[in-house]
């Protein structure tokens, strides 16, 4: 272990259907209160259990939202950015950024076949299994293509 922290990270635009609590998640972050570090990007803090954003399973916490329905999140107040969300109206499009922490060193393309072929070999959470349907993804095609974006660094 050469003692190498990496972040392997990927955008994606998610669809999400208000609910009766909402979009089910909360945030942190803004200007006025940084959750990272030199970043007043806004962060998913919390999932609620059977909120949309849970029942979708795309969104984590941890996540950078980019943006809600084509609206950039930069520079914003965390406040602005709670009034944003609340007034998106009933269909909300968030472009999100997922972050892979990588530790100790490079995660080469031998541990990513690894994981590939355990994902394709392994029977998986019949849950999982139903969310990835819905979204019409496959657990090899979000390896296929994290492997590609490990392919062009």
């Amino acid at each position: 272990m050469n003692g190498r922290v990496d972040y392997l990270v990927t955008e994606e635009e998610i669809n999400l259907t208000r609910g009766p609590s909402g979009l089910g998640f909360n945030i942190v972050g803004g200007t006025d209160q940084q959750y990272v570090s030199n970043d007043s990007g806004i962060y998913v803090s919390r999932i609620k259990e059977d909120g949309a954003a849970a029942q979708d399973g795309r969104l984590q916490e941890g996540d950078k939202i980019l943006s809600v329905n084509g609206q950039d999140l930069k520079n914003l107040l965390h406040q602005d950015a709670v009034d944003l969300f609340r007034n998106a109206g009933c269909a909300v499009s968030l472009r999100v950024q997922h972050g892979l922490l990588v530790v100790g060193g490079s995660f080469g393309l031998r541990e990513f076949s690894q994981i590939r072929y355990d994902a394709v070999t392994i029977k998986i959470d019949p849950e999982l299994e139903k969310k990835l349907k819905v979204n019409k993804i496959t657990l090899e095609s979000e390896y296929e293509r994290l492997l590609c974006l490990l392919c062009r660094q």
